[in-house]
């Protein structure tokens, strides 16, 4: 546990790491489109599995999930969903 930090700055959440995160460099890097979010994720997401990624391939890809939550009940997100696809 607290272990986080250190993963990160070793690198193994990188392309080529343990665990690649956000290879496409995340929905901030798509201009974050209200509406459009999950949609970009699962493509991503299809792309990696099917070995289409180009430059940012996770070579091996078998597993990909994706986390999409948007607006606010109470302070809390008002929805939430978790992809998990396979090849």
């Amino acid at each position: 546990m607290g272990e986080g930090g250190r993963f990160v700055e070793e690198g193994h959440s990188r392309l080529g790491g343990r665990v690649p995160v956000n290879t496409s460099g995340g929905l901030l890097r798509k201009g974050h489109p209200i509406g459009a979010t999950g949609i970009a994720q699962i493509v991503e997401l299809t792309e990696q599995l099917q070995g289409r990624a180009e430059g940012r391939q996770v070579e091996g890809a078998r597993v990909a999930l994706a986390e999409n939550g948007g607006g606010f009940i109470n302070g809390d997100a008002a929805a939430l969903v978790v992809s998990i696809l396979t090849k």
